[in-house]
């Protein structure tokens, strides 16, 4: 299929273009359903189901090993990634140091 993009005006073009992004998007659903459909049938092969295989049991990403602790409660610790809790700030405000909550 040939078309003659220079004689397409920009209208036409831009119509072109969402015409093209839908027709993508199709094809890549269909070639999931296509991929989970095969993968379901290989699964079924050994005796399980994908829902086995990659449901509820699959692995979870880390959260992190905490670094801090609170001295005042032991439970509340922070891996030192992502912000600050409150009860870490508030004894650095008190003037404290992270080396004094360190695990």
């Amino acid at each position: 299929m040939d078309i003659d993009l220079e004689k397409l005006s920009r209208e036409d073009l831009e119509q072109l273009k969402k015409d093209v992004d839908k027709a993508l998007k199709s094809v890549d659903a269909r070639r999931k359903a296509e991929a989970k459909r095969a993968a379901d049938h290989a699964a079924r092969e050994f005796g399980f189901s994908l829902e086995e295989l990659y449901g509820a049991n699959a692995p979870k990403a880390s959260k992190g090993v905490p670094k801090y602790a609170n001295p005042a409660d032991a439970s509340q610790t922070w891996t030192g990634r992502g912000r600050k809790p409150k009860w870490l700030n508030e004894a650095l405000a008190a003037g404290k140091s992270l080396d004094d909550m360190k695990i």
